[in-house]
């Protein structure tokens, strides 16, 4: 018995070492992604993370998901239906959602517009750890899916 108690008191637990959240170098958030341009790695991290949370967000038409039908858009449900101003704003809300459900992103100036073949939307996206800004772009095909 004194073996063990020598051996713990032996033991030396260092402080985790700290990193530094407010650079985009610092890979806070680790995740993968298997429609990766990077063929060497399906590793994402950070802002390209974040994106690809919010795009997958996105493929995900509002009811599909078990036990949570609120989640995901109802673009692809009116999608085929004329633009009017009500459903742009119907849109512009759902997307606000959307963005705004990951506690990284926030969503600004969100703008719908139609296109030949579908809808586009476009806003100002600002991740929130690293205060960085950048603006972003869906179409939504309605003979390719969602591409941006």
């Amino acid at each position: 018995m004194s073996a063990n108690q020598k051996l713990y008191n032996k033991v030396v637990l260092k402080s985790p070492a700290t990193t530094n959240t407010s650079t985009p170098g610092s890979k806070t958030y680790k995740g993968f992604s298997t429609v990766s341009g990077d063929t060497k790695s399906f590793a994402l991290y950070d802002l390209a993370l974040i994106k690809q949370d919010i795009i997958n967000h996105f493929h995900i038409r509002q009811g599909e998901r078990l036990e949570n039908p609120t989640f995901g858009t109802i673009i692809w449900d009116i999608l085929f239906e004329p633009l009017t101003e009500e459903i742009k704003q119907v849109i512009i809300k759902n997307v606000e959602d959307i963005i705004n459900y990951d506690p990284r992103v926030s969503a600004q100036n969100v703008t719908v517009t139609s296109y030949e073949s579908g809808i586009q939307i476009e806003c100002m996206l600002t991740y929130l750890p690293y205060n960085i800004q950048e603006a972003i772009q869906f179409k939504f095909d309605q003979d390719n899916g969602l591409t941006n």
